[in-house]
């Protein structure tokens, strides 16, 4: 498999980033599917919190033509630039002589084979940002269709990426130019029918009560008939706060738990999109 050098400078870059976030605002970056990823940045794979789900149901026969075709959508969408385009035209023509004779390779890239990659400013952009985060917001959606993730990479109060991963593992990476508009995009996220209308009280609650499933009528009704669930951490070297959410056909029920493990600092309670706004934009903020 290749493996391009994401040599983009990100502090060369911010200035020339923040202007340009400031002059346009928040801006869709690029998409990418798990095969491309893998072709791109394949350390990625295990070293990036961002999940890849199309590649885990994947045979590794079925890998290798996943990538084999990843490649050939990277070199025709002009994401990369293959210098040696004729080492291209033998990988590929090598991929397809294997899946014929059912052989199997762990990458796309036959051994021995040197492909000269050159990712474009937007890809290697998206990869170095979710790469060098210090801070992620990770969250996560569970429905009766399934599950899926965005991811908030947080570099600076102007300059933040958010990767939406579906199901189906396609990355939607977007350009964030300030706390409010990424924790928009997570609202969105966590409260799809957009239900969250009004706050009430706050019910303080014990991580027995909790394990238990002792919480109260309100909140137990809550979670029994959730239509969304979202699971919102926030990663860093410190473990941060996490916020899990049961979007109902009516309301929004919210569970905050200050620190992982302590006995104490739980709340619970219904909220308005003002008050969940506010949660999401606190655990992302830059400290």
């Amino acid at each position: 498999m290749p493996n391009p050098e994401i040599d983009i400078n990100l502090e060369e870059f911010r200035g020339i980033l923040a202007e340009a976030l400031a002059e346009g605002g928040t801006q869709p970056l690029l998409r990418l599917t798990d095969e491309e990823i893998a072709i791109l940045d394949p350390e990625s794979l295990t070293e990036c919190v961002a999940p890849t789900p199309r590649i885990a149901e994947l045979s590794g026969q079925e890998r290798e033509w996943a990538y084999a075709t990843a490649l050939r959508s990277l070199v025709s969408r002009e994401a990369v630039e293959v210098a040696n385009i004729e080492e291209l035209d033998a990988v590929l023509r090598a991929a397809e002589v294997r899946q014929e004779a059912g052989e199997t390779q762990a990458g796309a890239v036959p051994s021995g084979v040197d492909l000269d990659l050159r990712l474009t400013p937007e890809v290697s952009l998206a990869l170095t940002l979710r790469r060098t985060a210090a801070r992620a917001l990770a969250v996560e959606q569970h429905t009766s269709s399934g599950r899926t993730h965005l991811l908030v990479y947080v570099h600076a109060d102007d300059l933040y990426l958010v990767e939406r991963v579906t199901s189906g593992g396609l990355h939607m990476f977007t350009l964030a130019a300030s706390a409010k508009d990424a924790a928009d995009m997570a609202l969105l996220f966590v409260d799809p029918f957009e239900v969250a209308a009004k706050d009430g009280p706050v019910q303080h609650l014990t991580p027995e009560q909790i394990s238990d499933q002792n919480v109260g009528r309100a909140l137990g009704e809550a979670i029994d008939n959730a239509l969304v669930v979202g699971q919102t951490v926030l990663l860093a070297d410190t473990p941060g706060p996490l916020l899990t959410t049961y979007a109902t056909g009516e309301a929004l029920w919210t569970v905050y738990v200050e620190k992982p493990h302590a006995p104490s600092g739980i709340e619970a309670r219904p909220v308005g999109k003002n008050t969940l706004r506010t949660l999401i934009t606190k655990l992302i903020s830059p400290s």
